[in-house]
């Protein structure tokens, strides 16, 4: 019997006005709320997609001795998982990741294909864009939070086709933030 196919996750943080950052690139508006479960959210995926601008901000990100221990424990998590990196620049691999520079759609069928759990994209905009565009997102989580910036980096730029989404989720939270699981609709 065949396994399942890993499913490509979009998870990330979104003000209430579309923006992933802010015009400066800040993310201070990103609650880190305990209830969410992210920790659970890290058990069910083995491996994250970065572009290369956000692999090289936080792909070997480390925190400080003095941050948090829930912070720091996150962060180990996140590092346990195999990174793949894709950028027209950066080559082979090093001990950290696996960079991918071309043929996406095939790289990315070959990755969902081999036995695993769900992978994480993690991003930059660049990157979901491309995913959106080329039908690989199999799974959209936002977390709304109870911010408006006014401007900033946009959630979804460039999109060239129209998804059909079907909503299986959502969550509030009392710190405001809401959360909502669509899976793409490929009927």
């Amino acid at each position: 019997m065949e396994g399942k196919q890993r499913r490509i996750i979009l998870d990330l943080a979104v003000t209430l006005d579309g923006f992933i950052e802010g015009k400066n690139g800040e993310v201070d508006w990103c609650i880190m709320d305990p209830d969410m479960e992210f920790g659970h959210f890290l058990n069910q995926i083995d491996a994250i997609l970065y572009g290369r601008k956000s692999y090289e901000l936080w792909g070997q990100f480390t925190p400080e001795t003095e941050d948090p221990e829930t912070e720091r424990e996150m962060w180990e998590a996140v590092h346990s998982k195999q990174k793949y990196v894709f950028s027209r620049s950066l080559k082979g691999t090093d001990n950290q990741a696996i960079f991918i520079n071309d043929q996406i759609v095939e790289e990315v069928n070959k990755l969902k294909n081999k036995p695993g759990k769900d992978i994480w994209l993690y991003g930059g905009a660049s990157l979901i864009t491309g995913f959106i565009n080329l039908g690989l997102v199999d799974e959209f989580r936002l977390s709304v939070h109870p911010v408006i910036l006014g401007e900033g980096k946009p959630l979804f730029h460039d999109i060239q086709t129209r998804l059909n989404l079907k909503l299986v989720n959502t969550r509030s939270f009392s710190s405001g933030v809401v959360q909502l699981i669509y899976h793409l609709n490929r009927g």
